[in-house]
């Protein structure tokens, strides 16, 4: 799929337009991310950030009670500059709005500025995307200089995310629209990219035979907290796997693109996901893992379990840890295992890949039982990192070994400043760079393969299995792994 290229607009100026700008994103991630870009003087110098919200403000409340007592404490206090926050606030205007009603868009289209660049960033549910599109036109908001920011889950399932993209496809061209995962703006994520095209050294390796397995972990030490109400009706699976952890998988998996080009590297992330092995009922049963954990104790401080937080149905049955084993059908990676993994009040926050390399077919070095083998470990958080596991000589008498790390310390060896996931994309959006961003037919190449499970699951009826918070998950999930002779890195360190 070819799709022209966006808008040369980023000399205009820019109206960044924030549908839920009152919501935790946008205090959390987004306001904090336009913050560090205006400090760092990536945004165009005529910007003005509009806020669309229902709460009955002035702009001078918006600042106060959102801006001043949410937003701010997350910015890092390094980095917090009195003066520059205050030119910031000078940025903003607040609109009251309801999203759902054609009227209001009008009070939007009176304070929107003619020939400016316009991103829409939807943080609303997905459920809203349409209405707004819709009325967005209606208004005549939309035109060639137009971008749209689409938040994740884009959908409940292949055929509400087919939906959204249709309807907001009737409006905006494909590049025009900006399908987030911020997993795709992490330094070391896009690093991965330099570390498998840029250095020969590893070219011949990435592949079967050489690989034996590859593990893809984003563990969380968080519950669900206030997003209970939209949680349950997600699960992990929709929440993470369908996204973050499948376009991980596919960085990992890719054959080199042609070139830097976004379609380039769209095309080769969609031939992975289109040569994913599409699981059956059994291969759901064997070879995925769904829990729920329950009652525990994190980081020394004794949590709920789901069902007993707030707003969680009695008896839910949604998943908050799944585990599963994928293939993909292709030379490159046949009889090669791709471990996914991922949970809520887990162990300990970290999303990492492990590229388990295969062992050697005879050693002559004795091992004293323990097997150990060569592992490239790259971290995404806390810290970001990438380390090469080799074998050294313990030392003493005798040639037994042990695993040693050499480490790429990517805070060390740059000492730029390293710009946060939601900074960085949002610097790509306002620029026209569409490369870290989903097509369309990547979302639902994933969403058809992701769909059958979520079924598999319904029709089986099985609860998801308890797991006391504080631990990585179901003992099932280690099960599923040393059936293909492999464990988790948390258990071979």
């Amino acid at each position: 799929m070819t799709t022209q290229s966006a808008p040369a607009s980023s000399a205009l100026p820019l109206d960044m337009i924030i549908f839920g700008g009152t919501g935790d994103l946008s205090f959390r991630k987004l306001l904090p991310a336009l913050y560090m870009a205006h400090l760092h003087c990536n945004l165009p110098p005529d910007t003005r950030i509009l806020t669309i919200g229902r709460k009955p403000w002035s702009r001078e409340e918006y600042i106060s009670e959102f801006m001043e007592t949410k937003a701010k404490p997350f910015i890092e206090k390094k980095a917090f500059n009195a003066a520059v926050w205050d030119k910031f606030l000078a940025l903003f205007e607040y609109v009251r709005m309801d999203v759902d009603s054609p009227e209001d868009y009008a009070r939007l289209a009176e304070v929107s500025r003619p020939n400016v660049c316009r991103v829409f960033y939807l943080a609303t549910s997905p459920d809203l995307f349409t209405n707004i599109c819709n009325n967005l036109a209606s208004a005549g908001l939309i035109d060639e200089n137009s971008r749209v920011v689409l938040e994740k889950p884009l959908g409940h399932d292949l055929a509400s995310a087919q939906e959204i993209n249709t309807a907001v496809g009737k409006h905006f061209d494909e590049a025009q629209i900006y399908r987030i995962d911020h997993y795709l703006g992490k330094e070391t994520v896009q690093n991965l990219m330099v570390l498998r095209f840029g250095n020969p050294i590893f070219g011949p390796l990435w592949q079967a035979p050489y690989i034996k397995s590859v593990q893809i972990t984003v563990a969380e030490t968080v519950g669900v907290g206030s997003r209970a109400g939209f949680y349950d009706k997600t699960g992990a699976l929709r929440d993470m796997v369908q996204n973050h952890l499948l376009q991980l998988l596919c960085i990992v998996a890719m054959e080199p693109p042609v070139s830097l080009d976004p379609d380039a590297v769209r095309d080769e992330k969609l031939k992975v996901l289109r040569s994913l092995r599409p699981m059956t009922p059994e291969d759901i049963a064997r070879d995925t893992v769904r829990g729920q954990y329950t009652a525990g104790t994190v980081e020394g401080e004794a949590v709920k379990g789901y069902l007993e937080e707030d707003n969680v149905p009695t008896g839910s049955r949604a998943e908050t840890f799944v585990a599963l084993r994928a293939h993909i059908n292709n030379w490159r990676w046949a009889h090669v295992p791709f471990f996914l993994r991922t949970g809520k009040r887990m162990q300990k926050k970290v999303s990492e890949i492990v590229i388990e390399f295969s062992e050697l077919p005879f050693s002559i070095f004795p091992n004293n039982g323990r097997n150990y083998g060569n592992r490239l470990v790259i971290q995404l958080q806390p810290e970001e990192s990438i380390q090469l596991q080799v074998l050294a000589k313990e030392p003493g008498s005798g040639m037994h070994m042990l695993p040693v790390n050499l480490n790429l310390d990517l805070q060390q060896a740059f000492t730029e400043r390293r710009a946060e996931a939601y900074e960085r994309l949002l610097i790509d959006v306002i620029r026209g760079r569409l490369t870290h961003f989903m097509r369309r037919d990547e979302l639902e190449a994933a969403w058809a393969w992701a769909e059958p499970i979520l079924e598999g699951w319904a029709k089986s009826g099985e609860k998801p299995r308890g797991y006391t918070a504080g631990t990585f998950g179901p003992a099932a999930s280690n099960a599923l792994m040393a059936r293909e002779n492999a464990v988790w890195a948390e258990e071979s360190q």
